[in-house]
């Protein structure tokens, strides 16, 4: 695991110092102030609008030579493996996020998430580990905070105290100031994969079953409308992606979303983010507005990231006005949660709408949910394939295809269970049939034991 840790320095005249260079492994308040010196000292001695014309591999080289003669100079001893260090540390102030740096390294964390200055957690495997990455205090955080909203664009501070941003490699950020923040800056960072994860790696994580997969797969080229659920970290972006892989190149698709993190494989891609509103208030971009105006741009396909509020009913109107096959998420423990949800996000657009003709909205609109949930051991697991049927009297009816049932859970933590088909072949087959896909009959069929 990447940490915020000292390397055991060698015996000898620094050992005092090294005792207090860290405590159980935790950078000392004496260490901290190190660093910082040595930033503003740096800060005082360079020219950055020389800096800013020279390119950037050579700007670091030439940073890093003058880093490594303030270290010099200094009269606290330190070891060659403790300069190396506290100059990389010092870089990555300048450069980068500082103490979260190493973090964003890691290719096994998934969120980075700083409840206080000196309480960072890291997500990794689905479980939540603290981490001795910690930051010199309160503005220390901010910074680090504002230097992250700054390059795209936005801005936080009293009067807008929160905010959501992104990384350059696409992870989203969150954050959050005083005085909203009762005890200081939260900071919370989702991280996605620089190489998109692909189907067959969630087949071989038992995410779902291979047979499950060509269902969902052979329903988004038959251009069927698909809504995943789930809660949130279940995976619904990494499913999102997955299943817009079978996308045929040739169509023409629009993605609209709050952060943009969609990381789409084909080439003809329009993309579309949402604004927030400016210091004055005005100029904010909302998803509906962003939906609406997608269907003036010629899509073959729709692809919103989430949604969840007034734009549900415009989303649905346009998978039931020949944009076939779009794609969404929403947040949801079940299927029929979903449904639920869906109905009070249409309410709100027009509150004037029976609810009769909101689930009428539904049920001709939706074709499949995916349904994924994350568990205790921190395994990710589509458990329902749930065919959306039509309307009984004035209820939408559902019918699952494929479900995963837990069983129980082992000595060592992990959950066990099975993946179930139903047996039901799915309405929708004649769709599949009329695209050119023949599904077998083994994939309605064949359970998977998880042991």
């Amino acid at each position: 695991m990447a940490t915020d840790t000292v390397p055991s320095p060698p015996m000898g005249t620094e050992a005092g110092w090294v005792n207090r260079l860290t405590s159980h492994g935790v950078p000392t308040p004496e260490y901290q102030e190190l660093k910082f010196t040595l930033h503003r000292k740096l800060l005082e001695r360079i020219n950055l609008e020389v800096l800013s014309s020279i390119a950037g591999e050579r700007v670091r080289a030439e940073i890093r030579g003058a880093l490594a003669k303030l270290v010099n100079e200094e009269r606290t001893p330190l070891s060659l493996l403790e300069k190396e260090r506290v100059t990389e540390e010092v870089l990555n102030e300048v450069f980068g996020l500082g103490p979260l740096e190493p973090l964003l390294q890691d290719p096994t964390i998934s969120d980075i998430l700083v409840t206080t200055p000196r309480l960072v957690y890291v997500e990794r495997n689905g479980r939540l580990q603290r981490t001795p990455v910690m930051f010199k205090d309160d503005q220390h955080l901010l910074r680090i905070i504002e230097k992250i909203v700054s390059r795209v664009g936005r801005r936080v501070d009293e009067s807008s105290p929160l905010v959501d941003a992104r990384l350059p490699d696409g992870s989203r950020v969150n954050a959050v100031i005083p005085p909203v923040a009762v005890d200081g800056p939260l900071l919370s960072i989702r991280r996605f994969r620089r190489d998109p994860i692909q189907a067959e790696e969630l087949v071989r994580n038992l995410t779902l079953t291979e047979g499950m997969l060509r269902i969902a797969q052979s329903s988004v080229k038959a251009r069927l409308n698909m809504i995943i659920s789930g809660g949130t970290g279940a995976g619904k972006t990494t499913l999102l992606n997955v299943m817009s892989g079978y996308i045929p190149e040739d169509e023409r698709i629009v993605t609209i979303e709050d952060a943009a993190e969609l990381q789409m494989r084909q080439v003809h891609v329009a993309r579309m983010e949402a604004r927030p509103p400016n210091i004055e208030g005005q100029g904010a971009i909302r998803i509906r507005q962003l939906v609406i105006n997608a269907l003036r741009m010629r899509p073959d396909r729709v692809i919103v990231g989430e949604v969840r509020g007034e734009e549900a009913l415009d989303m649905l109107q346009a998978m039931n006005t020949g944009h076939d096959g779009s794609l969404t998420t929403i947040h949801a423990n079940s299927p029929r949660d979903a449904i639920g949800r869906l109905e009070v996000m249409v309410g709100m657009a027009n509150a004037n709408m029976g609810v009769r003709a909101i689930r009428q909205q539904v049920s001709s609109a939706v074709d499949l949910f995916v349904q994924i949930a994350r568990f205790s051991d921190g395994t990710r697991r589509v458990t329902h394939l749930t065919e959306c049927v039509g309307m009984e009297g004035d209820q939408v009816t559902t019918q699952d295809i494929c479900v995963f049932e837990k069983t129980g859970v082992a000595e060592d933590g992990r959950v066990l269970g099975r993946f179930r088909p139903t047996g039901v072949r799915p309405k929708f087959s004649e769709r599949l049939k009329a695209a050119g896909i023949q599904l077998p009959q083994s994939v309605f069929q064949t359970s998977v034991e998880i042991s």
